[in-house]
């Protein structure tokens, strides 16, 4: 007896152990690098590509940066942000949010297994039921079963008219009704207590006269509530300075100096210097997602202003295929922003009054121009950034799981085969736009987000795939499934567990880069 109440008192004291700015390259506009045409890397010591185009005769850096300085202007409202652009994440706060997520997902696949038991059960019962009034009138049996049939094969034709428009590809509109009826909060109107309790810390957080951005951080984390995205967004990218009484004059001041860009610059797209841009652009809009909004012209209108623009003003890259994907989610959330509930697919942005159009479009570029401020390098000419970091990729993957890195040496497939694209589209064009939004909650939560935490992102992303990679023994069915990784159907829950995974890996590797260095 007491050999058995003392092992009582040990499990009840034992508890179950969770487991688990860039310094600015002077180039000029290019076509974009072509993993499928270059099977090396640039490798250390060699000798750096030169631009094909005649330098104009500057005598310093300096000169040429004093005389493009707007490309790299910080504005007046960044210091606030540059102050604490050195700052980090209390990582015990998103440690523990990490562990949360992998534990909530572990008790959703519990509840799932759970409904589906007592949904095989209650099928049981009414089969049963069936059987019992054969027995009594075969006339009754006969009505019963034809409704039943009928519902069965509505239910069918519903059921798979609905999985034809879920295979379709990821551009197309079924992902953004799933991504903009709920933009990562609920999909009903109504919210959940504690998604309740969420929006009014963020409500009680921006009230102050003076929003704490590192609070901020925290709490974006894990995701955003879609009634205060566009605001919090806009902060955490530093366009908008943190005082609450400097913001509508900083708003005017952006909006009306994007607009003067368009006065100044914007006729000059049909000149021999910039048509070719001008085209290039016009040309990779259409094969933007989602469909839906890249059919409006009004849509198309708006895009290409704010790519010229930007192309014009960054000389050092210049616009580069890649870059056109990375409008659309700031222009979506600050949609969203004016629609209230409204589905996006179903709205015709030209009913917007102009005015409206005319601030989404200026706040579009300026997010966007300081997003592309930390990942410049990742254009610039042969885009040496994505080689940098693919590079890292394939060497953190053979840390972290030599199996799947040895898989793909065996069948000889390059890691820039696949995740160049996942670098230069920040995995736009491998996850649906509503996981995109959510992604770039975290991203601009992260110290250096874009261009840091998102290789973690990626080496989590590859290993979420193991298995069905150690299943594929064929060299182009490797490369068609990483090209077309499944994830039509994902959400916040998927994504919630890939940034969790991607934090446990930066936490392990990040200040310690030899761990993952052969």
């Amino acid at each position: 007896m007491a050999s058995d109440a003392g092992r009582k008192q040990f499990w009840k004291r034992s508890g179950a152990k969770v487991p688990g700015s860039i310094q600015h390259v002077y180039g000029a506009q290019h076509p974009p690098f072509d993993p499928l045409l270059h099977g090396t890397l640039i490798k250390p010591g060699s000798k750096q590509p030169t631009t094909p185009v005649k330098l104009k005769k500057v005598s310093t850096f300096q000169e040429f940066e004093s005389n493009t300085s707007d490309a790299w202007d910080l504005g007046d409202d960044d210091d606030e942000l540059l102050a604490i652009a050195a700052e980090n994440l209390n990582t015990e706060v998103v440690m523990e949010t990490a562990h949360k997520v992998i534990q909530n997902h572990s008790k959703l696949q519990e509840q799932h297994k759970f409904q589906e038991e007592h949904l095989q059960e209650e099928k049981q019962v009414e089969s049963a039921e069936l059987t019992s009034i054969a027995c009594g009138d075969n006339r009754l049996v006969k009505s019963v079963s034809e409704g039943h049939t009928s519902s069965s094969s509505d239910y069918a034709s519903e059921n798979s008219s609905m999985q034809r428009s879920q295979s379709l590809p990821q551009a197309s509109s079924p992902s953004l009704v799933s991504g903009m009826t709920d933009c990562n909060t609920s999909v009903t109107p109504a919210l959940t207590e504690r998604e309740a309790s969420r929006l009014d810390k963020f409500k009680q957080l921006l009230a102050g006269p003076n929003t704490d951005l590192e609070e901020l951080r925290k709490l974006s984390w894990s995701g955003i509530p879609k009634r205060v995205r566009p605001i919090a967004w806009k902060l955490l990218s530093g366009y908008l300075p943190a005082n609450v009484d400097r913001r509508e004059s900083t708003l005017k001041r952006k909006r009306k100096e994007y607009f003067a860009f368009i006065e100044q610059y914007y006729d000059s797209r049909n000149d021999e210097n910039h048509q070719d841009t001008y085209r290039q652009i016009h040309i990779d809009i259409p094969r933007m997602s989602p469909e839906v909004l890249r059919l409006q012209p009004k849509v198309t209108e708006i895009f290409e202003r704010i790519l010229f623009i930007w192309a014009i003003r960054h000389p050092a890259s210049g616009y580069v295929q890649g870059i056109n994907d990375l409008v659309t989610p700031f222009f979506v959330v600050f949609i969203c922003e004016y629609i209230e509930e409204e589905e996006v697919e179903n709205f015709d942005v030209s009913s917007l009054p102009e005015e409206v159009l005319q601030n989404i479009e200026a706040d579009s570029y300026w997010c966007m121009s300081k997003l592309l401020d930390g990942i410049q390098d990742n254009y610039t000419f042969a885009q040496p950034g994505i080689q940098k970091k693919v590079k890292m990729l394939e060497e953190l993957v053979s840390r972290i799981d030599e199996q799947v890195h040895r898989h793909l040496d065996q069948h000889e497939v390059k890691y820039l085969q696949f995740a160049f694209r996942w670098m230069n589209n920040l995995l736009m064009r491998e996850v649906p736009l509503r996981c995109t939004i959510r992604l770039w909650d975290t991203y601009q939560s992260e110290p250096e987000g874009f261009s840091h935490f998102h290789l973690y992102v990626c080496a989590a992303f590859l290993v979420r795939w193991r298995k069905e990679i150690l299943e594929e023994k064929d060299f182009q069915e490797l490369l068609i499934f990483l090209q077309n990784l499944p994830t039509v159907h994902w959400g916040n829950e998927e994504i919630s567990v890939l940034l969790a995974e991607a934090y446990r890996l930066k936490f392990a590797f990040a200040d310690a880069p030899n761990h993952y260095k052969k």
